[in-house]
């Protein structure tokens, strides 16, 4: 059983053209391991490389086998899955990871979004959503669980101090803060372009652009600085200013 909120992410790009996605399942459960495999073995776009079970086994096999994805648990025995994905990042950053964890704890998602993370998956509801799931994460989409990003805004707007005072190198204008909050909140480019009544062109648009100030690599990492840097608490949607 799994709930699926997935934050983008990169399929990696040395994958043949035309093959299938390659994954490494990283749980400690053989059941769990046993479930997400036979439901991507129905899926020809995916195919499982590798199977581990702790966090020191999946960044070796990630070495060895250099998959496009990583389903990695977070509570496995010696290393734990957000340190096995920080250190997967660091090695290959181009391996996105979808984090699985039974946690529903808005600092949890956050710690992962820090590690590198492409996405944040609870053990809650049908397995069939892990599919939907990567298929997402692949397209380069980062939609947040809604419920988790709101409650993470709220602790962060009521902590001492937010999540920090820093700006970006470069100023974000007031429509780039509007796409970050909605980012933030799980909204997809498409819906980001409803919501402020752009065009879907004009909502990537800001979004490349919060990526390019805010010196990151992805959407998904992007949310993550903004909430180190306090961008997210402090600003209140409804002052449109430069519309960009």
């Amino acid at each position: 059983m799994v709930a699926v909120n997935v934050m983008g992410g990169d399929a990696h790009e040395g994958r043949e053209a035309g093959g299938p996605v390659r994954l490494i399942i990283a749980d400690d459960h053989d059941l769990i391991r046993a479930g997400f495999r036979l439901v991507l073995d129905q899926e020809p776009e995916f195919e499982v490389v590798g199977e581990a079970s702790d966090g020191y086994e999946v960044v070796e096999m990630c070495r060895r086998l250099r998959p496009d994805v990583v389903v990695m648990d977070v509570a496995m025995p010696g290393m734990d899955g957000l340190e096995a994905t920080r250190r997967i990042k660091e090695e290959q950053p181009e391996v996105a990871v979808l984090v699985v964890t039974a946690h529903e704890d808005p600092e949890y998602m956050l710690e992962a979004l820090k590690a590198g993370a492409a996405g944040y998956v609870l053990k809650s509801s049908p397995l069939p959503r892990l599919i939907s799931a990567l298929r997402r994460l692949l397209s380069g989409e980062s939609p947040l669980n809604q419920e988790l990003a709101a409650r993470l805004i709220q602790s962060l707007a009521h902590r001492p101090g937010g999540g920090g005072t820093q700006e970006p190198a470069e100023e974000l204008t007031a429509r780039e803060r509007e796409v970050l909050l909605l980012m933030a909140r799980g909204r997809t480019n498409p819906e980001i372009a409803r919501e402020l009544v752009i065009s879907r062109g004009t909502a990537k648009s800001h979004v490349q652009n919060i990526i390019r100030k805010l010196g990151v690599s992805d959407r998904t990492q992007a949310v993550a600085r903004a909430f180190e840097l306090g961008l997210i608490e402090g600003f209140r949607p409804g002052n449109r200013g430069n519309e960009g």
